[in-house]
């Protein structure tokens, strides 16, 4: 693994690098940071109160993981990003003996509309631009992504790439084969940035190169596809690209 102390290596060993493809969400957008406010004002409201918002989005979060592995794993057609998170709140919703009811669903995912980015990542894009095409690689619905880019980002990527095109959800490997193909680049010319570990694992399986955002301070996977660099946030990634 690439010491991410050590910036004047980095030039040599990303050469070849000509596309980064961002995870955007929990990578680029602070779904914990943005979610937890909206579910701490809705547990209050179905008096729940003693339930930690970040212990329900943990919850969540983990459940939604699982939505998304059996999506892809049963076949059955790729029901999108959004509706897997829907999935993994009712079930949530039930865990913690809340009603899951279709309205009690609506309000707890109202906060989907109001993620916003880390604030470290538009400094660091900037200075990533100059460089390297710039690429939304995500398990995000289309016109989702669309909205998340232009008003909750705000920012002009190159491309943004949803994985409704393969029908799968990442770590799919036709999502990253595909997803080279869009760019016209050889999978090895492409840089997987994510702060999932399953992410980058999938993307180095199929020949990326991989960045692990080490935002939550988790374990990597024990696998031999490891990152080629990790680091904390987008400012260290930009410190260990250029």
């Amino acid at each position: 693994m690439a010491d991410c102390c050590n910036p004047g290596n980095y030039m040599a060993n990303f050469v070849d690098t000509k596309a980064l493809t961002f995870d955007l969400f929990g990578t680029i957008l602070d779904l914990g940071g943005s979610l937890t406010p909206f579910i701490r004002e809705s547990l209050d409201n179905h008096d729940a109160s003693d339930i930690f918002a970040g212990d329900f989005w943990e919850q969540w979060r983990y459940r939604q993981r699982i939505e998304q592995y059996q999506d892809t794993i049963m076949m059955l057609g790729h029901s999108g990003y959004l509706e897997t998170v829907r999935r993994a709140l009712h079930y949530t919703l039930r865990r913690n003996g809340i009603n899951a009811s279709s309205s009690t669903v609506e309000e707890f995912m109202r906060g989907w509309q109001h993620l916003s980015p880390f604030l470290e990542v538009l400094p660091a894009l900037e200075r990533l631009q100059s460089r390297y095409q710039l690429v939304v690689l995500s398990n995000g619905d289309p016109d989702f992504l669309e909205y998340l880019v232009t008003e909750r980002v705000a920012w002009d990527f190159d491309d943004v790439i949803s994985v409704t095109s393969v029908g799968a959800f990442k770590p799919h490997p036709a999502v990253y084969r595909s997803a080279a193909g869009k760019l016209r680049l050889e999978v090895s010319e492409c840089l997987m940035v994510s702060a999932n570990s399953f992410d980058i694992m999938g993307a180095r399986a199929c020949g990326y190169r991989g960045a692990f955002v080490n935002r939550y301070n988790l374990p990597y996977e024990d696998t031999q596809f490891q990152p080629d660099v990790t680091v904390n946030d987008f400012t260290e990634l930009a410190d260990a690209l250029l």
